[in-house]
C-alpha cells in the first residue's frame, strides 16, 4: 500500500526491468497533478523551479533517512530536528467532523503551497516511524528498482515493492541464472 511519503520519495523513478531509463517525475506537471489529487492536497501547478529544487533536496534527504532506517539504524536527534523543522513549515487547523456513525478529526492546511505539501509528507513519515516501525522501511531487493516501501506483512519478510512485478522478475532471473549454471556443468 502506498503512503504519502513513499509516493513522494518514489517520484525518482528507475526502470525496474533493468533498462537505463530513469526519470525524475517530481518536475513533471502530470505527476504533480496526480499526486495532489490522490492525496487531496493543493498547491500551484506547475511548481516553480525554486520549489522543485527545494522539493528535490527534501526528497533526497528523506530517501537517505529512509535508507538508513531500512539498514537498521535509529532516528537520531539530528533527524528528529530536521523532521520537526519540515513539519513546522506547514500549519493546520484541527476540526472535529461528523463521519457516518462517528466522528473524525480533520487537519485542514492553513496554506496551499508546496511547502505545506512537504510538511504533510514529513508528518506522514514521522507517523510511520512512531506508529509503525522504522525497521519495516525497505528498499526493493531488485537493484534496478530502488523503490522504497513499508513492509506491513505480519512476517516482516517482504523483499520486493510488488510481488507481481519485481518479485516475478527476480524469480525469472534466478531461474535463468540457475539454468545457465546447470547447462555449463
Amino acid at each position: 500500500m502506498d503512503r504519502l511519503w513513499t509516493d513522494f520519495v518514489n517520484s525518482d523513478y528507475h526502470d525496474w526491468r533493468g533498462g537505463d531509463r530513469s526519470e525524475d517525475r517530481l518536475g513533471k506537471k502530470e505527476w504533480q497533478q496526480r499526486f495532489l489529487e490522490q492525496w487531496k492536497m493543493s498547491a500551484s501547478i506547475p511548481a516553480s523551479p525554486e520549489e522543485e529544487g527545494v522539493m528535490r533536496i527534501f526528497r533526497n534527504e528523506l530517501q537517505a533517512l529512509a535508507t538508513r532506517l531500512s539498514a537498521g539504524e535509529s532516528l537520531t536527534d539530528k533527524d528528529q530536528k530536521w523532521l520537526n523543522g519540515k513539519m513546522a513549515e506547514g500549519q493546520v487547523i484541527r476540526r472535529l467532523n461528523s463521519a457516518g456513525e462517528g466522528l473524525e478529526l480533520l487537519l485542514i492546511p492553513v496554506e496551499t503551497h508546496w511547502q505545506q505539501v512537504m510538511a504533510e509528507v514529513a508528518a506522514d513519515f514521522a507517523i510511520t516511524v512512531v506508529e509503525g516501525d522504522g525497521g519495516r522501511i525497505r528498499i526493493c531487493d531488485n537493484k534496478d528498482c530502488r523503490w522504497i516501501f513499508y513492509d506491513d506483512t505480519r512476517s516482516r519478510t517482504q523483499k520486493y515493492c510488488d510481488d507481481k512485478m519485481c518479485g516475478n522478475l527476480m524469480k525469472v532471473r534466478r531461474f535463468r541464472a540457475k539454468k545457465k549454471v546447470d547447462q555449463q556443468k
